[in-house]
């Protein structure tokens, strides 16, 4: 970098994680950007090479607390793979109920930055309510309020009762009037337009070139979502639109964000009435062969690749993921290029990253 340098974070950003910046700037006016990774370093790909299959499902839920399922069930699903195993098929329905839940709380969190970061204290709040909703659901099904503890090779740990199944419809009930009202405020408030629209534009064609997923991806025009283009667990049965923006700007990612909650209540629905009865998972568990595989799910933030390789033993010989912020940071040299320095952590909140599962 030449010209005038400064530093941003990495506990400064309005951000619930922290994230470094080395910013080349033009008066108040970003020209360049360097993304100073590693501040939480934590050395979890060695970790998993220390434990065996059964030990690492609980190590990967504590990668990230936002998509804490999504690590241990695309874990699961990549054994499974590799061992032959076929899951029962009220596990995979409630794989996908669990995963659905974990997608509509992370994306009201990241909701209730963005209007935090604008200064709509108000709104922050009654996003925030909303989103007790569903952490209420989460701890009143799996016991925990973040990590769930839902998976296991073969299939998952809990069952719904028919008590838990009425509840957790009347949860979507309840919850479907607030989605309602914040994806209203979302697309017309003017405070809210006038802070958002224009601001950290990823054109389709950067999109592309920049190989961003999930949500940054679909506000670009890119309509990609792994549950659709490679279906696993229950969504080859499960109907849902995908939620495609096209101004790839910081409303539209919140719109998209918003847009996929609403369609995350439908999927819950639509498991509840076509769960089928059975056990929750197999009767029993083959010897991990050795060989190597890659599974993949679309987490909240986008997609999430797994890759394992084994030895024949109860240890991985390597155990690597490529998450979804891993992808998204890059582009922000295109998002920050030419915005404010004040604009700087709403723009980065907008592509919602994870700082824990990347640094790891």
């Amino acid at each position: 970098m030449s010209g005038t340098v400064i530093t941003l974070g990495p506990q400064q950003l309005a951000l619930e994680e922290p994230m470094y910046f080395s910013v080349e700037v033009d008066g108040e006016i970003v020209v360049g950007l360097d993304v100073l990774a590693g501040h939480v370093h934590r050395g979890m790909e060695h970790l998993v090479m220390k434990r065996n299959f059964y030990q690492n499902i609980t190590l990967l839920e504590r990668l990230c607390s936002l998509c804490s399922n999504s690590h241990p069930s695309t874990f699961c699903t990549a054994v499974e793979e590799l061992a032959g195993i076929r899951i029962p098929a009220r596990a995979e329905y409630l794989r996908a109920i669990a995963d659905e839940i974990k997608r509509i709380s992370s994306h009201l969190f990241n909701c209730a930055i963005i209007a935090h970061i604008i200064g709509q204290g108000t709104l922050f709040k009654r996003v925030m309510e909303v989103r007790e909703i569903m952490q209420d659901t989460k701890e009143s099904i799996y016991g925990n309020r973040m990590d769930l503890a839902a998976n296991c090779i073969g299939g998952v740990r809990y069952d719904l009762t028919p008590e838990s199944a009425v509840y957790l419809g009347k949860q979507m009930e309840r919850i479907k009037g607030p989605l309602e009202e914040l994806y209203r405020i979302y697309a017309t408030d003017h405070a809210i337009r006038t802070r958002t629209e224009g601001l950290g534009v990823l054109p389709n064609r950067d999109a592309i070139n920049y190989a961003v997923v999930g949500p940054v991806a679909r506000a670009s025009g890119i309509d990609y979502d792994v549950r659709r283009k490679s279906p696993y667990w229950a969504y080859d049965r499960l109907r849902f639109q995908v939620a495609v923006e096209q101004a790839g700007d910081v409303r539209a990612r919140a719109m998209v964000r918003l847009r996929e909650a609403r369609e995350a209540v439908s999927l819950i629905e639509q498991c509840l009435v076509d769960l089928p009865p059975g056990p929750l998972c197999s009767d029993t568990l083959p010897e991990i062969p050795a060989g190597e595989t890659i599974a993949k799910s679309e987490a909240p933030r986008g997609e999430l690749i797994y890759y394992l390789n084994t030895d024949g033993t109860d240890m991985p010989v390597r155990l690597k993921w490529r998450v979804p912020s891993y992808m998204n940071w890059d582009a922000l040299q295109v998002m920050l290029k030419g915005q404010r320095v004040a604009d700087i952590p709403l723009i980065v909140n907008s592509i919602d990253p994870c700082i824990s599962c990347t640094d790891r």
